[in-house]
């Protein structure tokens, strides 16, 4: 899965063409985004099954930024591709509201229909509790889509927090892993898997049995392969469910391929360097997939 979390000082080269260096810094940086994500997309779509928009990166832009937002999401779904709204919302019940309608379909006004952004899935941050996530799940469950919880991350910080044991026994993202069983509970696809997945770092894969123990039918969303270190190979009890079990993301690794070894002088084309890295990403992950699974529970419970 392609990650897109555009940093204007690290585009593409020609993200920007001479007739689009006019209006303000906004405006410009803007349009290069866009142009940059769009490339990216048009050069991977083919090995990948969904993108993952890194919201805060277009948020920084401003209007332009919402602009360029909405128009890769739209790009992305007429390439066949799902797509994920990376922002790890999280807040009381009538804020999630306004937050879960803003990304997935709107929202009917006194004035009229506001579009949403039409995401497929939305990361969501369940430390405000089960009453915080449930507006996502109501809100995207109108809409056919779902949510995928912070569950245990891939940063080196979640351990301050994450990994506290708690009265009753298991630690906290095991409570929350809990959860998104419960969650999930209510609405089970053909396939075996829910509409509330859940996000757990590909940096530490020794949580992976037990998370998937926790949640036998949670799609898992898998950050951190690549340049944060985590690897492939190491993901297997991810896909226990299947395939589809598992969504590994990888972003800086497929857009700055074009950077690395012989090719630093910027020989290839960057399409072709993103395109072969993500092929390669999904052969891993296929073949893993592939392997016969680690044994797991099939009662989950919070130790």
């Amino acid at each position: 899965m392609l990650g897109l979390d555009p940093d204007p000082s690290a585009l593409w080269p020609d993200a920007e063409t001479d007739a689009d260096r006019q209006g303000s810094a906004a405006q410009r940086a803007g349009r290069a985004v866009l142009r940059h994500c769009a490339a990216v997309i048009d050069a991977t779509a083919t090995a990948c099954v969904a993108v993952k928009l890194q919201l805060a990166r277009f948020e920084l832009l401003g209007a332009p930024g919402w602009e360029a937002l909405n128009a890769v999401a739209e790009h992305a779904h007429e390439r066949g591709l799902f797509v994920i709204a990376d922002g790890k919302r999280g807040d009381i019940d009538v804020s999630a509201r306004a937050y879960a309608a803003g990304l997935f379909a709107g929202a009917e006004t006194p004035f009229g229909r506001i579009d949403g952004l039409g995401a497929d899935l939305v990361t969501v941050n369940p430390l405000m509790g089960i009453d915080a996530l449930e507006p996502f799940v109501a809100t995207a469950r109108e809409a056919g889509a779902g949510v995928l919880v912070l569950v245990r991350t891939s940063n080196p910080g979640a351990a301050d927090l994450e990994d506290l044991r708690v009265d009753g026994g298991g630690a906290v993202w095991e409570r929350i892993a809990a959860i998104v069983a419960r969650l999930g509970a209510e609405r089970v696809g053909e396939a075996g898997l829910s509409d509330v997945g859940a996000v757990v770092g590909a940096t530490e894969p020794a949580h992976l049995v037990r998370a998937r123990e926790l949640m036998g039918g949670a799609v898992f969303l898998l950050p951190g392969v690549g340049a944060q270190g985590g690897r492939v190979e190491d993901l297997a009890p991810a896909f226990a469910p299947g395939r589809a079990g598992g969504l590994i993301t990888a972003s800086r690794s497929i857009v700055g391929a074009y950077l690395k070894g012989d090719n630093v002088a910027g020989s290839a084309h960057p399409g072709a360097m993103a395109l072969a890295e993500a092929e390669r990403l999904r052969e891993a992950a296929w073949a893993l997939s592939a392997q016969e699974p680690p044994s797991v529970s099939a009662t989950p419970s919070v130790r």
